[in-house]
């Protein structure tokens, strides 16, 4: 039997860390290499490989129909974004199997990711998963498989006009208890842009008007909202991904958050352009209010792999709309220019002509109107050359003057 002289058989893909799923980008290659060991010689049909990638959905809900009928209805849908087919090691032409001798044997491959993927992804209700799997033929025997995942990720860069815009919003609420009035309660909130990375620090500038008669509790958290589409209809999970909880406001007061700290943990990007798997990310600032429902203000996010360019602002509202030019750069010399010298910008001549008094034909009929001053070009001669030797030496015909006197 061939498995039983088979020693090994996996797929080993480069750039892999040891017990973990390699990494890729759309549109990049992935190469890897099949390895097969043989402890003794064995007879082979063929080699085979597959890489796969899919986003699928599925969820049941149960539903009545009169007073003891039920029936459970079973939504489900798939899209495929990888199909890849690749022969390694093919059996002769002649109909006869191929003999490998004992020992180890690599068979390479390599293969192109479309440009447009999904980012990988494991929901409650539906995955986004991309494998490559290898099957080895015998004859007259079952085939033996192997299966390696990677994980693919969609770039998102977060360095864009959208996603550096700014995002503001307010929201008031009735406090009410049967029937009564009890004040109104007002937030308003602030985040300096829309796109963030996993562990970036997200300022939050906030402003809570409490207007009724009891103490009310504001807090802030970043939601995950899984949207599973299938033949038409939505499922939705929402989870607390990280929260803060502020000071209690008592009643007539007011609260002003100068950019709280809310630190985003290590979650995955956003999938926004998969027809049937959506993960989108909001901050949502809420009041407790009590005896009546929570105040909630929304504000969107997107959560992306390409962090903020260390030459962008995070509060300054001109980086969201213009990108920086840096190519001025490139002009600067590494080492400055010495300044011209004195006498090389103003000769002798020019300088006593600018330091004469204008003419009257030059002035012209200025002096006729109302008087204007007249402003010499400011210029000077040349400075003399430096010398240790005083030009205006002291006579010796003058008396010393005693310092006692």
């Amino acid at each position: 039997m061939i498995f039983d002289r088979l020693k090994r058989f996996l797929i080993v893909l480069e750039g892999a860390e040891r017990d973990s799923p390699a990494a890729f980008s759309p549109g990049q290659a992935v190469s890897g290499r099949v390895v097969l060991e043989l402890a003794a010689a064995a007879r082979l049909g063929a080699l085979r490989l597959r890489a796969m990638g899919a986003a699928r959905v599925h969820w049941t809900e149960s539903r009545s129909a009169g007073s003891s009928t039920a029936y459970t209805q079973s939504y489900s849908d798939q899209v495929e974004f990888l199909n890849h087919r690749d022969t390694l090691l093919a059996p002769p032409d002649n109909g006869e199997v191929t003999v490998l001798q004992a020992g180890r044997h690599e068979f390479p491959f390599t293969f192109q990711l479309p440009e447009t993927l999904a980012t990988s992804f494991e929901g409650k209700h539906g995955s986004v998963r991309y494998w490559v799997k290898a099957k080895l033929h015998r004859p007259w025997s079952t085939v033996k498989k192997v299966k390696k995942e990677f994980t693919v990720i969609e770039p998102i860069d977060i360095n864009t006009p959208a996603l550096l815009a700014p995002q503001a919003g307010v929201k008031e609420k009735l406090a009410r208890a049967w029937y009564c009035n009890r004040g109104q309660v007002s937030v308003t909130a602030k985040i300096d842009r829309k796109g963030y990375t996993p562990g970036e620090v997200i300022p939050i500038f906030a402003e809570i008007d409490n207007c009724t008669s009891r103490a009310v509790v504001p807090k802030a958290a970043i939601i995950q909202t899984q949207t599973f589409i299938a033949r038409g209809t939505k499922k939705q999970k929402k989870s607390v991904v990280t929260s803060i909880v502020g000071d209690a406001i008592a009643a007539g007061k007011r609260e002003v958050w100068h950019g709280r700290a809310l630190k985003i943990p290590p979650v995955g990007p956003s999938i926004l352009q998969c027809r049937i798997i959506q993960v989108e990310y909001s901050l949502k600032v809420c009041v407790d209010i009590p005896g009546t429902s929570k105040l909630l203000l929304e504000l969107p996010l997107v959560i992306g792999t390409i962090p903020l360019h260390p030459f962008g602002s995070r509060t300054s509202s001109v980086s969201s709309q213009y990108s920086v030019n840096l190519d001025w750069l490139s002009t600067i010399p590494e080492q400055p220019e010495a300044p011209p010298e004195y006498s090389a910008v103003v000769s002798s001549p020019e300088a006593e002509q600018s330091l004469a008094p204008p003419c009257r034909s030059e002035l012209g009929g200025i002096l006729e109107g109302p008087f204007f001053a007249y402003i010499q070009e400011f210029r000077f001669r040349p400075p003399p050359l430096y010398s240790e030797i005083d030009p205006n030496p002291p006579s010796d015909n003058i008396r010393p003057r005693c310092m006692t006197c």
